[in-house]
């Protein structure tokens, strides 16, 4: 019958063959990675051989392709009946619930008590710190690639500029942290600004390429401006904030006359104090990130973004200016880097060139497109599946990456437009039949 769910399995010669090449593919990466071995002796470095595991991999590649595809065809007709199924109960009960809403801010509960559980020990807090930059970043990377659809493969010169600005202005203006912050933000969207410009005209491969080589000229630039970056060698001894007067250095160290955090609260010095601090610091930043990116894209500002990442021609054609929107896309984009820059240079203490290399740009852009572009709560999926699962399996040692690299391969296959993927214009004009599914969709409403 017409539309029915198809029950038949692949003939079985179609499926060894299909496989048989995923295995093949599997041994061709597992040689170099699985393959080899240095082994250290007293007669020094020599090569050990283990295409054992080579062999071990290709099978277990060979029969988990073999049973995925069974195990597909043959739950193909129960998953179709599941969503008719939900899609009936859904109509029968009425407005839908907005999960994602609700998703969101159990997420920023989480995120607010957990320095207060008794498992957030310090290196549970220092990569929960490390993930909330990431987070931020990748907020503020989605504004440019997510929203107005211009991608950006040098995002890392703006988060690299905030850092070194920051640094240097503390070190040699004597400026407090809370002043060096909002400097940052703004040098990263003067930046952005410069960089939009000789590209206005530019789409696609060709704005990814000019980005790219402006992220490269950048580190290139701070590596050997050495009079005023100290080159390779870095920035080193950047001031410490303050909380409001109040130092989080040990009172041993401390300068005299200063009041310390725990001496003025009657706690004893804790190192926890400083890495708390950090976390919930860059959490206000990230939330801040966040919840500018949810208004500005109602405001008229963010509505061109999206016109001009769904058609440009049609976009100028309405009497939208192209110029204008891809610069403010730029500009604010890169000012949150900037601010992530200017908290992770104060979080090290010490920056270099080596901190803002193209890995970065690329494992921000990654976070976006797994995540899904345009959505909020994906970039937080994504970038405690990148970043933080990686920092929390470091027992793993070599088979860390291994590990991750087959982490990315199954999701891509799962789900390849993006773990929560959202690219729907967040106001239409229709009866509000096909709204939006966002984290607002009733602010949009009222807005349309």
């Amino acid at each position: 019958m017409a539309g029915a769910p198809d029950r038949r399995i692949p003939p079985l010669a179609s499926m060894l063959r299909d496989a048989g090449l995923a295995a093949f593919v599997a041994a061709l990466l597992a040689i170099p990675l699985l393959g080899f071995r240095l082994v250290d002796s007293a007669q020094g470095l020599s090569l050990d051989y283990r295409f054992l595991w080579v062999l071990y991999a290709a099978a277990a590649v060979f029969l988990g392709r073999l049973l995925l595809t069974v195990t597909v065809r043959l739950l193909a007709p129960a998953t179709a009946r599941w969503a008719r199924s939900l899609a009936r109960e859904e109509e029968a009960a009425g407005p839908p619930i907005n999960y994602r809403l609700i998703f969101g801010w159990v997420l920023i509960g989480a995120a607010l008590v957990l320095p207060l559980m008794p498992f957030a020990d310090r290196s549970v807090v220092s990569v929960a710190t490390l993930v909330l930059i990431y987070v931020m970043l990748g907020w503020g990377l989605n504004i440019v690639v997510g929203l107005a659809g211009l991608l950006d493969l040098g995002y890392v010169a703006f988060y690299a500029i905030g850092a070194y600005s920051s640094a240097l202005l503390s070190l040699h203006f004597g400026l407090s942290f809370w002043i060096c912050l909002p400097l940052a933000g703004i040098m990263g969207a003067f930046l952005g600004i410069l960089l939009g410009f000789p590209v206005l005209r530019l789409r696609g491969d060709y704005l990814a390429i000019v980005t790219l080589g402006f992220g490269e000229i950048i580190r290139v630039i701070l590596l050997n401006w050495q009079e005023v970056t100290n080159g390779p060698n870095g920035i080193t001894g950047i001031p410490r904030p303050t909380l409001f007067g109040l130092s989080f250095d040990n009172p041993a160290r401390a300068p005299a006359g200063s009041t310390g955090f725990a001496d003025f609260f009657g706690l004893s010095y804790s190192a926890m104090h400083w890495m708390t601090f950090l976390y919930y610091l860059i959490l206000v930043l990230a939330l801040v990130t966040t919840l500018f990116a949810q208004r500005i894209r109602r405001l008229p500002t963010g509505r061109a973004w999206e016109a001009l990442r769904e058609d440009e021609i049609a976009c100028r054609s309405l009497g939208i200016n192209p110029v204008t929107v891809k610069l403010s896309a730029f500009a604010i984009g890169a000012s949150f880097a900037g601010l992530a820059g200017a908290f992770f240079s104060i979080r090290q203490g010490f920056i270099s060139p080596e901190s803002f290399s193209f890995i970065e740009s690329a494992t921000i852009l990654a976070i976006v497109v797994l995540g899904g572009m345009g959505s909020q709560i994906g970039i937080v999926l994504a970038a405690v599946l990148l970043v933080g699962l990686p920092e929390w399996f470091r027992e793993l040692q070599e088979y860390r990456m291994v590990a991750f690299g087959g982490a990315m391969v199954l999701i891509m296959l799962w789900r390849p437009q993006g773990l929560l993927s959202h690219r729907s214009p967040t106001v239409t004009l229709d009866d509000g039949k096909d709204a939006p599914e966002d984290e607002d969709k009733a602010e949009a409403t009222v807005a349309r």
